[in-house]
C-alpha cells in the first residue's frame, strides 16, 4: 500500500507539472495568465478615426453658389457670405463654424469661380491642394445642367470622368485630405418659386440657366419635357457624387441634403430669384456642418 501511495503521488506531481508547462508555452504565445485589471494587463490603442470631425483648415472649390454670386448685388461675386468660407456673422460659414472666425481669415481659403463646371475641378483642386488644407468642400454640377439647352448638357459619363480626375488630382497630392461633397441643387424647385418674380424673370433672360429657365412662364409640353430633362440629368449627377465619393474613405457626400432641401424665397436672391441669398447660403452652412462633424456619414 504504501508503494502504490507512492506511485499515486508521483502521477500527481507529474500531471501538475505539466498543467505548468502548459500554462506558461501558452503564454509564450501571446496568451496571458494575468487576471482582467492587474498591473501587467495593457489597454488596447484606440484606433485612428479615418473621418477628423474638427479639421484645422479648409479650401472651397465649386461654381457661383460658392462665390456667394448674386447675394450682394446683382451679377456680381460676394464671397464673404458664402457658405462655405464667408466671413458674415449672418451667415456662419462651415469655415466660420469649425475654425472661429480668426481660424476661418487665416486657414480657409475659396478657389470656386463663377460658371465653373465639372471639367474646371481638377484645375481647382490642384490649387486648393498646394495650400495643404484638412478639409476641401466641393459644390459643382448646377452649370452642367445649366446649358444654352437640354442637348448641351455635358454627359453624365463625362462628368462623372471628370469628378473622379479632380478626386485623383487631390489624392495624388493629399491622400489623406477629407471631402466634403454637396448635392447639386433642385434647379426645378428653383424655377418654380422664382417664376412668379418679374424682376427674376428679366434677369433670367440675361442667360441664367436657360436650359431650366428659358421660357419660364410657358407650360407647355415642350417646356415642361426641357425641365423634366434637366431634372433627371441634376439626378444623375447625383448619384454619380455619391458613387465617386463612397470609394473614398475620407470623403463624405451630404446624402442629397442640399438638392432634397425645399428653397423658400426667403432662400434666394432678391436680385435673380435662382441663387441663394444670404439667408439661403446659411442654410447651405448649416447641411455643411452637419455632414462634416457627424459621428457617422450619410447612408
Amino acid at each position: 500500500m504504501r508503494n502504490r501511495s507512492h506511485r499515486w503521488r508521483a502521477v500527481l506531481a507529474a500531471t501538475a507539472a505539466a498543467a505548468l508547462l502548459g500554462t506558461a508555452a501558452c503564454d509564450a504565445d501571446g496568451g496571458s495568465s494575468a487576471p482582467s485589471g492587474t498591473a501587467g494587463a495593457r489597454p488596447s490603442p484606440r484606433p485612428t478615426p479615418v473621418w477628423d470631425r474638427s479639421p484645422d483648415s479648409m479650401a472651397a472649390v465649386g461654381d457661383s453658389i460658392t462665390r456667394g454670386f448674386d447675394a450682394c448685388s446683382v451679377l456680381s461675386d460676394c464671397p464673404e457670405v458664402s457658405w462655405a468660407t464667408g466671413s458674415d456673422p449672418g451667415v456662419g460659414s462651415l469655415a466660420v463654424r469649425l475654425l472661429g472666425t480668426a481660424g476661418a481669415a487665416e486657414r480657409s481659403w475659396n478657389y470656386a469661380v463663377t460658371g465653373a463646371r465639372m471639367a474646371d475641378l481638377p484645375g481647382q483642386m490642384e490649387r486648393a491642394a498646394a495650400r495643404r488644407p484638412e478639409l476641401v468642400t466641393v459644390m459643382a454640377g448646377a452649370n452642367d445642367a445649366c446649358r444654352s439647352s437640354a442637348s448641351a448638357m455635358t454627359p453624365v459619363a463625362d462628368f462623372r470622368a471628370e469628378f473622379q480626375e479632380a478626386m485623383g488630382t487631390l489624392r495624388r497630392a493629399l491622400p489623406r485630405t477629407q471631402v466634403y461633397v454637396s448635392s447639386v441643387p433642385d434647379l426645378k424647385r428653383l424655377w418654380s418659386e422664382g417664376r412668379g418674380n418679374p424682376l427674376g424673370k428679366q434677369v433670367w433672360k440675361l442667360g441664367i440657366c436657360p436650359s431650366m429657365l428659358g421660357d419660364a412662364d410657358s407650360l407647355g409640353s415642350a417646356a415642361t419635357l426641357r425641365r423634366g430633362q434637366v431634372q433627371d440629368r441634376v439626378k444623375a449627377y447625383n448619384q454619380v457624387l455619391r458613387e465617386v465619393c463612397a470609394k473614398d474613405r475620407r470623403c463624405r457626400f451630404d446624402g442629397n441634403a442640399v438638392f432634397d432641401y425645399r428653397f423658400g424665397t426667403d432662400q434666394l436672391s432678391h436680385w435673380d430669384w435662382f441663387h441663394p441669398s444670404r439667408d439661403g447660403q446659411a442654410r447651405l452652412a448649416e447641411i455643411a456642418y452637419r455632414t462634416v462633424t457627424a459621428r457617422n456619414p450619410v447612408t
